[in-house]
Order: structure tokens, then C-alpha cells, then sequence
């Protein structure tokens, strides 16, 4: 089991953290996904490492972005 942990910028809503979540559950390997809307937090658990390419790009997808790098 790996975690790794992200700061989701620009949500404002609860659609928001719906569509964030929507869009990194679908990364493969990936086994749970929580967001925090007040912190931006996200937190991604997977069966092995899951790639933080594909977890900016999910985020990307959904309409928001990873702060950092």
C-alpha cells in the first residue's frame, strides 16, 4: 500500500472536490482518493506507487491544479 499526498489549488465547492475525485479514482492502481475542500488537501492511496504525472494530469483534467512543481 502507498499514500502519497497533494494540494489540489482552485476548488470552491463540492462539485469541485467531486470532479477531482471523479477524475484521480479512474488512474489505475489507484484505491482510494480523499479531499479536503477547506485545506486542498488530497490524498491518493494505491495497491503500489501511483505516478504523479498521472495524478497532475487527473487533477488537470478535472479543471484545477497541483501547487508545487
Amino acid at each position: 500500500m502507498s499514500t502519497a499526498t497533494y494540494t489540489v489549488v482552485g476548488m470552491t465547492c463540492g462539485h469541485c472536490v467531486s470532479a477531482v475525485t471523479e477524475e484521480v479514482s479512474a488512474i489505475p492502481g489507484v484505491t482510494g482518493v480523499d479531499v479536503d475542500l477547506a485545506t486542498g488537501g488530497l490524498t491518493v492511496t494505491g495497491t503500489d506507487p501511483v505516478d504523479g504525472g498521472a495524478v497532475r494530469a487527473a487533477v488537470e483534467e478535472a479543471g484545477y491544479q497541483v501547487a508545487g512543481g
